[in-house]
């Protein structure tokens, strides 16, 4: 039994190490590495060629052209208009939907509660209460005028009517604060609704109520926009700042409609920068058009002064997920993609930078997106 357990042990042994799958093959054609600090993609000389990959090292030269930022359609906090309502109430009706444009003074929707009823009941009550404590107060005085009254009821009298004189004031003022004109307000039209207006002229941005709906003071009702100081907020690198100043012109588009240009001018170039050495560059635009819609993305091109720098060819560099990479040769057939920080564009010549790279580093300078869709295509199989 020991013997033909170690008989069928060594038999086992033998399989496995003749069954020891390779790795890969001294031909194999090309591969791409997704490991370590970055990407790598190999081809062969023949696929180079067919491919049409060609190798180049970065130029250093004076350009001037257009530096192109990205960036969003942002609104400023005093033109953005959050609309809540002082009481609790019934959504009775509302006809607002998102995008819609509204005048200033124009009924969003009407609330109804009993409170409201009550509050107006409250302030022609005091009203009433207020003139005869008026009347009295004027009694009482020409009675202590002459001595037939004592001053201890006049200034009974004085005290009641100022009383109701404060209580109709503030019942008026609440009534004011709910849309509701105290003047205008008699027994015979009190209202059990009240109107929600627009304060401004603009357009509805958010609608967060129903027909039906109980609403309290905290709740947001709507919000609107004054489109008359929309504006185009870009990012820009700390590198470029310098080539910026307030007042120069921008050319915007967006990526659905790039034959569609906007023109803007810098008013503010923020000095802060966030975690990526980016700052924000603020954009009047001269002429506003409804489809310029808030947090809508925008490509914005600046045109700058001559400035040196590393420049190659356009087609060097790739765009993958926000981000900007050119693909250096390590030798053999094999390159390894590199994150870029993109510059003025002109002339068909990109301005780099990115650490390590130089003028005589050796990178592709045709072609790159070839190198790309290998390394896309690759992940998709895997």
């Amino acid at each position: 039994m020991k013997r033909y357990s170690i008989i069928c042990l060594t038999f086992w042994l033998l399989i496995s190490c003749g069954s020891d799958p390779k790795t890969g093959t001294a031909d194999e054609p090309e591969n791409v590495d997704s490991t370590g600090s970055g990407q790598t993609v190999s081809f062969n000389a023949q696929q180079l060629k067919s491919v049409g990959v060609e190798v180049g090292t970065p130029q250093l030269e004076k350009i001037s052209g257009t530096l192109s930022l990205q960036g969003k359609i942002d609104v400023p906090p005093q033109s953005t208009v959050s609309l809540s309502f002082p009481l609790g109430g019934y959504l009775r009706s509302t006809t607002m939907l998102p995008g819609m444009h509204v005048k200033k003074g124009q009924i969003l929707a009407q609330l109804e509660d009993m409170q409201f009823i009550q509050l107006q009941q409250d302030y022609l009550t005091a009203k009433e209460k207020f003139m005869l404590a008026e009347t009295e107060f004027s009694r009482q005085k020409d009675l202590n005028a002459s001595k037939a009254a004592s001053d201890k009821v006049f200034q009974q009298a004085r005290a009641e009517m100022e009383t109701q004189r404060i209580l109709t004031s503030a019942l008026a003022q609440k009534l004011e604060v709910i849309g509701i004109d105290p003047a205008r307000l008699k027994s015979d039209n009190i209202s059990k609704s009240v109107a929600i207006v627009s304060p401004i002229n603009g357009f509805v941005s958010k609608v967060n109520v129903n027909v039906g709906k109980y609403t309290s003071p905290t709740d947001m009702l709507f919000e609107l926009v004054d489109p008359r100081d929309i504006h185009l907020a870009l990012n820009v690198f700390e590198k470029d700042l310098n080539t910026l100043s307030v007042g120069q012109h921008v050319v915007a588009y967006s990526n659905s409609e790039p034959g569609k240009k906007f023109r803007a001018e810098i008013i503010l170039i923020s000095k802060n920068l966030d975690q990526d050495r980016m700052a924000e560059v603020h954009c009047h635009f001269e002429k506003y058009n409804p489809a310029l819609v808030p947090g809508m993305y925008m490509n914005g091109e600046v045109s700058v002064d001559n400035k040196k720098a590393l420049t190659v060819p356009e087609e060097a560099v790739v765009r993958w997920e926000n981000k900007f990479y050119v693909f250096t040769d390590v030798g053999s057939g094999t390159f390894e993609m590199m994150e870029v920080t993109p510059g003025v564009i002109s002339q068909g010549k990109q301005q780099i930078e990115a650490k390590g790279v130089n003028g005589d580093t050796r990178l592709v300078v045709k072609n790159a997106y070839a190198l790309l869709m290998k390394i896309k295509n690759t992940e998709k199989e895997g």
